[in-house]
């Protein structure tokens, strides 16, 4: 019995990678829609939202049934419990993406931004791709470490994120209004979808130690 309630938990975490896989490919794809104007990209991202929904409500269904039939405690019980809220961060990672390719289809066949700020979305998508990657590498060795690492990929986010202010707020600014809140709400998406990269590791570290990171 219990071998079949590891293989259980297993599938859990095999769900999230999978989830993990599913948001940074969307967030890959959402950037080049982007950057390229692409519509096919933005349209793909759209339609394969729906799969990261369907595995989050797997986990979900999943591990409530954990929770009623197996009583777990102690370390498996934060394993399930922090499973069901990981489960939510990856989809909102989703979501953020999907929100990203649906301002790519809005302006189509127009680029969204201007070619000045253009630089810094590649690098904050780079930055989420690489996010997302490493939280399927955290979700599959539950190392500690890696987890916290985290961190640091989120503070060059943040500072991105930052700098897009400083550009916006410039005098040399000379795109409009329209483009700027652009280029404001999509800030905050890549922002956003690095804050809940994040919040998985710590959900990890406190599986793993039974401590929630604070910072």
């Amino acid at each position: 019995m219990r071998e079949v309630y590891q293989e259980q938990l297993g599938v859990l975490a095999d769900e999230l990678a999978s989830m993990s896989t599913m948001v940074g490919t969307a967030m890959e794809r959402a950037t080049r829609a982007l950057l390229e104007a692409d519509l096919s990209l933005a349209e793909q991202v759209l339609d394969e939202d729906v799969q990261v929904d369907e595995t989050r409500a797997r986990v979900e269904e999943h591990a409530f049934g954990l929770l009623a039939l197996q009583a777990p405690v102690a370390g498996d019980l934060r394993t399930v419990i922090s499973a069901i809220h990981a489960a939510e961060d990856l989809e909102r990672m989703g979501d953020l993406a999907l929100h990203v390719a649906k301002a790519a289809r809005r302006r189509h066949p127009n680029a969204v931004l201007p070619n000045d700020v253009q630089p810094y979305f590649a690098e904050m998508g780079r930055i989420a791709v690489k996010l997302a990657g490493r939280v399927h590498t955290v979700i599959r060795t539950q190392d500690v470490e890696a987890a916290r690492g985290l961190e640091e990929d989120d503070d060059e986010m943040d500072d991105l994120h930052r700098h897009l202010f400083t550009v916006l707020m410039s005098p040399e600014w000379s795109h409009g209004v329209a483009a700027a809140v652009d280029v404001t709400l999509l800030g905050r998406f890549y922002e956003r979808f690095a804050d809940h990269a994040v919040s998985v590791a710590r959900r990890v570290v406190f599986v793993v130690t039974g401590k929630m990171p604070t910072s």
